[in-house]
This record gives structure tokens, C-alpha cells and sequence, in this order.
């Protein structure tokens, strides 16, 4: 969706393409580089059972198991469902639009063109791909945080096929490169990490030549960073509405234990995570 509002369809499109396309290369790319050995050793490093980032919130059950969406517990259930959800993702949203914000205002746009080769459409669209996973990399942004600043890329002058390889390499910044390392030990995280550059930079060129096959490459490069304004229509008041389901929705977590589900988060999946947390209230 934020796709969507901030690019177009059809990058939307391009990233449900682009997706199956870099399974299919990771797959041929560990089939042919990656030794038993290297297994082995990832295996030995992942037994040792170290807790990673957010492994307490994926172990965690908030299905409503049985009960009814209108009952006390439903409700429970769809509140800590919609926070935990928003906790997830709410830093990487908000650095993401933090530094998305920095670069439109303090990065002047001849400088995005001419670090793009946006006057030179087929070195574009070769240097793209291979560019775009490295901003990304660099930019520490994951998650849907690194799309408002690839509206910010797409604006300045980057390919298609470059914002594509650009939001896929979320799987390769530093933060995620980290717990790789934990995991699986420094060599895999290095392997992974070439493997993914490889990938991405593949599936940016073939979504690329795809879509200008079929002519739907956009032209437009106007991006809705940012808002001009404010003003009262039905969208206003839609937001208002769902401002106030999410405030009740709030209310509800913090009064049915969702403070310790918070703590939670970032622990081991055998630190109570795989109980159930919908309480009675």
C-alpha cells in the first residue's frame, strides 16, 4: 500500500514480479556456490541458541484461537494483534522517513542525477541495480522504512529496475547483516550477503527488461514525498475515525498485559513467548 500511494502501481506490481524472480536466483546461486561445509559450520553456530532481534515477537500467539471477532477476548486478540504489529515496524517507518526527509531536503537532485546516469538512459539502467543495493546497505533503512526514501531515489533520477533492486536489498543492511552474523557465524553472513547482492542486482535488471518489454515502466518521476498541506475532506475525516479506533485498540493492549508482550519482544521464543497472551478484562 505505502507503495503504492508513494510510487505507483507499478512499482507495486514490480515488487510481486521482482519477488519470485530473486527466490528463483537464490536458489540457483546456493545450489551451485554453497559447500556442506559451510553449512555445517552455520549449523554449529545457530545450535548454540543465541535470542536475535524481535525472535520473542515472531514465537509469540495472537490468533484469536476459537474465539469469536466480536467477543471480549476477540477484541483483546485484534488489540494486540494491531500494536504488536505497529511495534514491529514503527522505528524502521520512522527512521526511514527521518532520513528519507534529510536526503529530499539537504541532497540536491542534480546530485541523485548525476550519481544515477540519469542522462544516459542505457548506462541507467546498467548502473541502477548494481547502485541501488549499495545505497540501501548504506542507508540502514529496512523494512517499509526504505520505501519513502526510494520515492526520494525514483524523484532524483535512479532506473526502475534500480528502485526495485533498492527496496529488495532490505535483507542485506548492516543491522540485518548483524544477525546473520549471530546466527550463522561470520562466513555464512558473508556468503549471504553476496548471494543477496547478486540476486537483487539480477532481479532489478530482469524486472527492468520486463516491464519495458511490456511498456509499463512509469515515466512520471513525481513522487509523493510529502503532503503540500492540509485540508478538511473525506480523507481527513477517515483518518480522524481510524485515530480513534487505534487509541481504543491502544487502550485495550496496555490494559490486557500487552506492557509484558513489549518486553517480550526482542527475547527468546522459550522466554514465554509461545504463551498465550490474550487475558481476560
Amino acid at each position: 500500500m505505502i507503495l503504492a500511494l508513494l510510487l505507483g502501481w507499478q512499482f507495486t506490481v514490480a515488487e510481486f514480479v521482482g519477488g519470485p524472480i530473486m527466490i528463483v536466483l537464490l536458489a540457483l546461486l546456493f545450489r551451485l556456490f554453497l559447500r556442506e561445509r559451510l553449512v555445517a559450520k552455520a549449523r554449529e553456530q545457530a545450535d548454540k541458541g543465541i535470542a536475535g532481534s524481535m525472535e520473542g515477537h515472531a514465537a509469540m500467539d495472537m490468533s484469536l484461537n476459537g474465539r469469536k471477532l466480536l467477543s471480549r477476548d476477540g477484541f483483546t486478540a485484534v488489540a494486540h494483534v494491531f500494536v504488536m504489529e505497529w511495534a514491529a515496524i514503527l522505528r524502521d517507518l520512522v527512521i526511514g522517513l527521518l532520513i528519507a526527509g534529510a536526503v529530499a531536503a539537504w541532497v540536491p537532485d542534480s546530485f541523485w542525477q548525476g550519481f544515477f546516469l540519469a542522462d544516459h538512459p542505457v548506462l541507467s539502467a546498467i548502473w541502477g541495480p548494481i547502485v541501488g543495493p549499495v545505497v540501501a546497505v548504506l542507508s540502514f533503512v529496512c523494512s517499509i522504512g526504505n520505501v519513502p526514501l526510494a520515492a526520494v531515489l525514483w524523484t532524483g533520477g535512479i532506473s526502475f529496475g534500480g528502485v526495485v533492486a533498492f527496496v529488495f536489498a532490505d535483507l542485506m543492511i548492516v543491522p540485518i547483516l548483524t544477525i546473520y552474523r549471530k546466527y550463522y557465524g561470520t562466513r555464512m553472513a558473508l556468503f549471504v550477503l553476496g548471494t543477496f547482492f547478486a540476486a537483487t542486482v539480477g532481479a532489478g535488471y530482469l524486472v527492468e527488461l520486463l516491464f519495458g518489454v511490456t511498456g509499463l515502466t512509469p515515466t512520471d518521476r513525481s513522487a509523493r514525498v510529502v503532503e503540500a498541506g492540509i485540508s478538511w475532506n473525506y480523507t481527513t475525516w477517515l483518518n480522524i475515525v481510524f485515530l480513534v479506533i487505534g487509541l481504543v485498540l491502544v487502550v485495550r493492549f496496555f490494559r490486557t498485559g500487552g506492557r509484558d508482550m513489549l518486553k517480550m519482544m526482542g527475547g527468546a521464543p522459550d522466554a514465554g513467548g509461545h504463551t498465550d497472551h490474550h487475558h481476560m478484562g
